[in-house]
């Protein structure tokens, strides 16, 4: 059991290739290294790495949320059009409730770098008390999805989709989570917002 303060974070990696051993899974590294750098509260992972099928991934998900009770879960990979592709059915087959805006806005920030971006289907959804994001599997469009696009000199060009997810949580249940600013500024309304701890 995590204590309330203590975010619980599920990281499923989906890829028929890394779940055979054919090549090594990147995604959960590169989620679990920009977690240790963007959050300031305390946070911990559970993992599981399997093969494209929609069973799977459901029952992976559900496990994650209604088990292990993991406040905010993370998927990398099968958001395609290939056959192969089920993560957002998985995504949606579990779903309380749909968040469109972050499909939208992880389209708008990819189509900075790839104009296949609009071929992706990622999604956001609601399960319980827990945030289900679907996110490409790539470590670098990882990155650029959660905290955004910025210029040469490190100026923030484009905002990326964490800084929505804390007061996504706590709308529904969750931990109030922190984040480092330099890496995302998470936003609340004045409302929402608590002192920062003293140093």
């Amino acid at each position: 059991m995590t204590t309330n303060e203590e975010l619980l974070i599920g990281l499923l990696s989906i890829s028929d290739r890394a779940a055979q051993g054919v090549y090594e899974d990147q995604g959960i590294p590169a989620l679990q290294q920009w977690f240790g750098a963007a959050l300031s509260s305390p946070w911990c992972s559970a993992t599981r790495l399997i093969a494209d099928d929609q069973a799977s991934i459901e029952r992976t998900l559900i496990e994650l949320v209604d088990e292990l009770g993991c406040h905010l879960v993370l998927t990398t990979g099968g958001t395609g059009p290939a056959p192969r592709d089920v993560t957002p059915e998985a995504t949606l087959a579990v779903a309380d409730k749909v968040l469109p805006g972050f499909g939208e806005e992880m389209r708008r920030i990819s189509l900075n770098f790839v104009p296949t971006a609009i071929l992706s289907r990622q999604l956001a959804v609601v399960r319980g008390k827990a945030l289900i994001l679907n996110l490409p599997g790539q470590p670098k469009s990882i990155r650029e999805t959660l905290e955004g696009v910025r210029a040469a000199d490190g100026s923030l060009l484009v905002s990326g989709i964490f800084a929505a997810v804390p007061y996504c949580l706590d709308l529904i249940g969750g931990p109030y989570v922190e984040t480092v600013d330099t890496i995302v500024s998470a936003f609340r309304p004045k409302s929402a917002q608590r002192p920062k701890p003293a140093a």
